[in-house]
Protein backbone atom coordinates (compact mmCIF):
# COMPACT_ATOMS: atom_id res chain seq x y z
CA UNK A 1 0.00 0.00 0.00
CA UNK A 2 1.50 3.38 -1.08
CA UNK A 3 2.33 5.85 1.61
CA UNK A 4 0.89 9.39 1.15
CA UNK A 5 3.14 11.98 2.54
CA UNK A 6 1.83 14.98 4.48
CA UNK A 7 3.40 17.43 2.02
CA UNK A 8 1.46 15.90 -0.90
CA UNK A 9 -1.77 16.12 1.04
CA UNK A 10 -1.22 19.80 1.87
CA UNK A 11 -0.41 20.59 -1.78
CA UNK A 12 -3.56 18.88 -3.02
CA UNK A 13 -5.72 20.69 -0.52
CA UNK A 14 -4.16 23.97 -1.57
CA UNK A 15 -5.01 23.39 -5.22
CA UNK A 16 -8.57 22.50 -4.35
CA UNK A 17 -8.94 25.59 -2.22
CA UNK A 18 -7.59 27.86 -5.01
CA UNK A 19 -9.88 26.22 -7.56
CA UNK A 20 -12.87 26.76 -5.31
CA UNK A 21 -11.98 30.40 -4.81
CA UNK A 22 -11.70 30.97 -8.57
CA UNK A 23 -15.03 29.29 -9.23
CA UNK A 24 -16.66 31.39 -6.53
CA UNK A 25 -15.27 34.62 -8.02
CA UNK A 26 -16.37 33.61 -11.52
CA UNK A 27 -19.88 32.80 -10.29
CA UNK A 28 -20.15 36.09 -8.39
CA UNK A 29 -18.93 38.03 -11.47
CA UNK A 30 -21.44 36.25 -13.71
CA UNK A 31 -24.29 36.99 -11.31
CA UNK A 32 -23.28 40.67 -11.10
CA UNK A 33 -23.23 40.95 -14.93
CA UNK A 34 -26.70 39.39 -15.17
CA UNK A 35 -27.99 41.76 -12.49
CA UNK A 36 -26.49 44.73 -14.34
CA UNK A 37 -28.25 43.72 -17.58
CA UNK A 38 -31.53 43.27 -15.72
CA UNK A 39 -31.21 46.70 -14.10
CA UNK A 40 -30.49 48.36 -17.47
CA UNK A 41 -33.42 46.55 -19.11
CA UNK A 42 -35.82 47.52 -16.33
CA UNK A 43 -34.63 51.11 -16.50
CA UNK A 44 -35.27 51.23 -20.26
CA UNK A 45 -38.76 49.76 -19.89
CA UNK A 46 -39.66 52.20 -17.13
CA UNK A 47 -38.34 55.18 -19.11
CA UNK A 48 -40.30 54.19 -22.23
CA UNK A 49 -43.48 53.70 -20.23
CA UNK A 50 -43.06 57.13 -18.66
CA UNK A 51 -42.64 58.71 -22.10
CA UNK A 52 -45.75 56.96 -23.43
CA UNK A 53 -47.71 58.03 -20.35
CA UNK A 54 -46.73 61.67 -20.95
CA UNK A 55 -48.27 61.54 -24.45
CA UNK A 56 -51.48 59.70 -23.59
CA UNK A 57 -54.46 61.80 -24.66
CA UNK A 58 -52.34 64.16 -26.74
CA UNK A 59 -52.81 64.49 -30.51
CA UNK A 60 -49.89 63.94 -32.87
CA UNK A 61 -48.00 67.08 -33.70
CA UNK A 62 -49.33 68.37 -37.01
CA UNK A 63 -47.03 69.95 -39.54
CA UNK A 64 -48.15 73.51 -40.23
CA UNK A 65 -48.91 73.69 -43.93
CA UNK A 66 -50.89 75.84 -46.34
CA UNK A 67 -52.05 74.77 -49.80
CA UNK A 68 -52.19 77.31 -52.62
CA UNK A 69 -53.80 76.64 -56.01
CA UNK A 70 -53.52 78.47 -59.30
CA UNK A 71 -54.83 77.90 -62.80
CA UNK A 72 -52.88 79.03 -65.83
CA UNK A 73 -54.68 79.53 -69.10
CA UNK A 74 -53.59 80.06 -72.69
CA UNK A 75 -56.05 80.66 -75.53
CA UNK A 76 -54.80 79.57 -78.93
CA UNK A 77 -56.06 78.46 -82.30
CA UNK A 78 -55.72 74.75 -83.13
CA UNK A 79 -53.12 73.95 -85.76
CA UNK A 80 -53.96 70.30 -86.51
CA UNK A 81 -57.18 68.50 -87.40
CA UNK A 82 -57.82 64.75 -87.35
CA UNK A 83 -60.71 62.71 -88.69
CA UNK A 84 -61.58 59.10 -89.46
CA UNK A 85 -62.72 58.16 -92.97
CA UNK A 86 -63.69 54.78 -94.30
CA UNK A 87 -65.89 52.44 -96.26
CA UNK A 88 -68.35 49.76 -95.21
CA UNK A 89 -69.71 47.53 -97.99
CA UNK A 90 -71.63 44.26 -98.31
CA UNK A 91 -71.23 41.58 -100.94
CA UNK A 92 -72.46 38.09 -101.68
CA UNK A 93 -68.93 36.82 -101.04
CA UNK A 94 -65.86 38.04 -99.18
CA UNK A 95 -64.03 38.60 -102.46
CA UNK A 96 -66.85 40.72 -103.86
CA UNK A 97 -67.07 42.91 -100.73
CA UNK A 98 -63.29 43.23 -100.54
CA UNK A 99 -63.01 44.28 -104.16
CA UNK A 100 -65.52 47.11 -103.74
CA UNK A 101 -64.01 48.22 -100.44
CA UNK A 102 -60.46 48.19 -101.81
CA UNK A 103 -61.49 50.17 -104.87
CA UNK A 104 -63.03 52.97 -102.80
CA UNK A 105 -60.31 53.08 -100.13
CA UNK A 106 -57.42 53.06 -102.58
CA UNK A 107 -59.04 55.92 -104.47
CA UNK A 108 -59.59 57.80 -101.18
CA UNK A 109 -55.96 57.41 -100.10
CA UNK A 110 -54.69 58.42 -103.55
CA UNK A 111 -56.82 61.57 -103.49
CA UNK A 112 -55.69 62.41 -99.94
CA UNK A 113 -52.06 62.25 -101.04
CA UNK A 114 -52.89 64.44 -104.04
CA UNK A 115 -54.10 67.07 -101.55
CA UNK A 116 -50.69 67.04 -99.87
CA UNK A 117 -51.47 64.69 -96.96
CA UNK A 118 -48.26 62.80 -96.22
CA UNK A 119 -48.03 59.01 -95.79
CA UNK A 120 -47.18 59.40 -92.08
CA UNK A 121 -50.49 61.22 -91.53
CA UNK A 122 -52.66 58.46 -93.03
CA UNK A 123 -53.06 55.47 -90.74
CA UNK A 124 -55.29 52.41 -91.15
CA UNK A 125 -57.13 51.96 -87.86
CA UNK A 126 -59.27 48.90 -88.62
CA UNK A 127 -60.07 46.33 -91.26
CA UNK A 128 -62.93 43.92 -90.51
CA UNK A 129 -64.68 41.12 -92.35
CA UNK A 130 -67.76 39.44 -90.92
CA UNK A 131 -70.83 37.57 -92.17
CA UNK A 132 -74.21 39.34 -92.41
CA UNK A 133 -77.44 37.53 -91.57
CA UNK A 134 -81.16 38.03 -92.15
CA UNK A 135 -83.91 36.53 -90.08
CA UNK A 136 -86.69 34.97 -92.14
CA UNK A 137 -89.86 33.80 -90.43
CA UNK A 138 -89.99 30.66 -92.53
CA UNK A 139 -86.29 29.71 -92.41
CA UNK A 140 -84.97 31.49 -89.36
CA UNK A 141 -81.46 32.97 -89.57
CA UNK A 142 -80.07 33.00 -93.10
CA UNK A 143 -76.71 34.37 -94.14
CA UNK A 144 -77.11 37.26 -96.59
CA UNK A 145 -73.46 37.80 -97.42
CA UNK A 146 -70.36 39.45 -95.97
CA UNK A 147 -69.47 42.93 -94.76
CA UNK A 148 -66.00 44.43 -95.21
CA UNK A 149 -65.21 47.72 -93.52
CA UNK A 150 -62.00 49.68 -93.35
CA UNK A 151 -61.14 53.04 -91.76
CA UNK A 152 -58.16 55.34 -91.90
CA UNK A 153 -57.30 58.17 -89.54
CA UNK A 154 -56.20 61.29 -91.36
CA UNK A 155 -54.17 64.07 -89.75
CA UNK A 156 -54.58 67.40 -91.53
CA UNK A 157 -51.76 69.83 -90.75
CA UNK A 158 -52.96 72.54 -93.15
CA UNK A 159 -56.35 73.58 -91.77
CA UNK A 160 -57.19 75.26 -95.07
CA UNK A 161 -57.58 71.75 -96.51
CA UNK A 162 -60.09 70.43 -93.96
CA UNK A 163 -63.13 71.09 -96.13
CA UNK A 164 -61.46 69.56 -99.18
CA UNK A 165 -60.53 66.42 -97.25
CA UNK A 166 -64.08 65.95 -95.98
CA UNK A 167 -65.51 66.54 -99.46
CA UNK A 168 -63.43 63.60 -100.75
CA UNK A 169 -65.75 61.17 -98.95
CA UNK A 170 -68.65 62.07 -101.19
CA UNK A 171 -66.46 62.24 -104.28
CA UNK A 172 -64.97 58.74 -103.96
CA UNK A 173 -67.97 57.02 -102.34
CA UNK A 174 -66.62 56.56 -98.78
CA UNK A 175 -69.64 56.20 -96.50
CA UNK A 176 -68.14 56.67 -93.07
CA UNK A 177 -66.65 59.93 -91.76
CA UNK A 178 -66.45 60.53 -88.02
CA UNK A 179 -64.70 62.25 -85.17
CA UNK A 180 -63.37 65.47 -86.66
CA UNK A 181 -61.30 67.08 -83.92
CA UNK A 182 -59.07 70.15 -83.81
CA UNK A 183 -56.01 69.99 -81.57
CA UNK A 184 -52.68 71.66 -80.89
CA UNK A 185 -49.72 69.72 -82.23
CA UNK A 186 -46.99 70.96 -79.83
CA UNK A 187 -48.91 71.12 -76.56
CA UNK A 188 -45.80 71.46 -74.36
CA UNK A 189 -45.10 74.99 -75.61
CA UNK A 190 -48.51 76.20 -74.46
CA UNK A 191 -48.41 74.18 -71.23
CA UNK A 192 -45.18 75.97 -70.31
CA UNK A 193 -46.93 79.32 -70.81
CA UNK A 194 -49.90 78.15 -68.75
CA UNK A 195 -47.55 76.94 -65.97
CA UNK A 196 -45.90 80.36 -65.80
CA UNK A 197 -49.33 81.98 -65.57
CA UNK A 198 -50.38 79.61 -62.77
CA UNK A 199 -47.16 80.19 -60.81
CA UNK A 200 -47.55 83.97 -61.10
CA UNK A 201 -51.01 83.67 -59.54
CA UNK A 202 -49.75 81.44 -56.72
CA UNK A 203 -46.88 83.81 -55.92
CA UNK A 204 -49.33 86.72 -55.80
CA UNK A 205 -51.49 84.76 -53.32
CA UNK A 206 -48.41 83.86 -51.27
CA UNK A 207 -47.30 87.47 -50.95
CA UNK A 208 -50.80 88.58 -50.04
CA UNK A 209 -51.27 85.89 -47.37
CA UNK A 210 -47.82 86.53 -45.93
CA UNK A 211 -48.91 90.03 -44.95
CA UNK A 212 -52.52 89.18 -44.04
CA UNK A 213 -51.78 86.12 -41.89
CA UNK A 214 -48.33 87.09 -40.67
CA UNK A 215 -46.83 83.75 -41.62
CA UNK A 216 -43.55 82.82 -43.22
CA UNK A 217 -43.36 80.32 -46.06
CA UNK A 218 -40.30 78.20 -45.35
CA UNK A 219 -40.46 75.18 -47.64
CA UNK A 220 -42.37 73.40 -50.43
CA UNK A 221 -43.85 70.14 -49.15
CA UNK A 222 -45.39 68.96 -52.43
CA UNK A 223 -46.15 70.09 -56.00
CA UNK A 224 -48.90 68.77 -58.26
CA UNK A 225 -50.27 69.79 -61.64
CA UNK A 226 -52.75 68.52 -64.19
CA UNK A 227 -53.66 69.92 -67.58
CA UNK A 228 -56.71 70.18 -69.76
CA UNK A 229 -57.78 71.63 -73.07
CA UNK A 230 -61.28 72.84 -73.76
CA UNK A 231 -62.85 74.43 -76.75
CA UNK A 232 -65.17 73.88 -79.67
CA UNK A 233 -64.53 70.68 -81.59
CA UNK A 234 -66.72 70.72 -84.72
CA UNK A 235 -67.94 67.25 -85.65
CA UNK A 236 -68.80 66.03 -89.12
CA UNK A 237 -69.98 62.50 -88.42
CA UNK A 238 -71.43 59.79 -90.64
CA UNK A 239 -73.25 62.27 -92.86
CA UNK A 240 -72.72 59.96 -95.78
CA UNK A 241 -73.91 56.73 -94.15
CA UNK A 242 -77.38 57.40 -95.51
CA UNK A 243 -76.37 58.34 -99.04
CA UNK A 244 -76.44 62.10 -98.44
CA UNK A 245 -73.22 62.82 -100.31
CA UNK A 246 -72.57 66.27 -101.69
CA UNK A 247 -70.11 68.92 -100.61
CA UNK A 248 -68.81 68.98 -97.05
CA UNK A 249 -70.05 71.77 -94.77
CA UNK A 250 -67.80 74.70 -93.95
CA UNK A 251 -65.74 73.81 -90.87
CA UNK A 252 -64.31 76.41 -88.50
CA UNK A 253 -61.64 75.33 -85.98
CA UNK A 254 -62.49 78.04 -83.43
CA UNK A 255 -60.16 78.42 -80.46
CA UNK A 256 -58.82 76.11 -77.79
CA UNK A 257 -58.32 76.95 -74.11
CA UNK A 258 -55.26 75.18 -72.73
CA UNK A 259 -55.28 75.12 -68.93
CA UNK A 260 -52.84 73.91 -66.30
CA UNK A 261 -53.93 73.56 -62.68
CA UNK A 262 -51.11 73.81 -60.16
CA UNK A 263 -51.36 72.97 -56.45
CA UNK A 264 -48.47 73.57 -54.03
CA UNK A 265 -48.36 72.65 -50.34
CA UNK A 266 -46.12 75.02 -48.34
CA UNK A 267 -44.69 74.57 -44.86
CA UNK A 268 -45.28 77.70 -42.84
CA UNK A 269 -44.22 79.11 -39.49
Amino acid sequence: MPIIKKEQTDETCGHLWLGGQMMRKFFITFVLIILAYIIVWLGTVIRNNIREYNYIGQADRQERTLTLDGQGKVVTRPDVAATTMGMSVEGASVAEAQAENTKVMNNLISRLKALGIEDKDIKTTNYNIYPVYDYLEEKGTVQRGYNVNQNVTVKIRDLEKVNAVLALAGEVGANNVSGLEFTVDDMEVYLAEARTDAMDKIIAKLNNLRSLLGVEFVNVVSYNEYSGATGPYPIYEKALDYGIGGAAPTIEPGSTDITLNVSIVFEIK
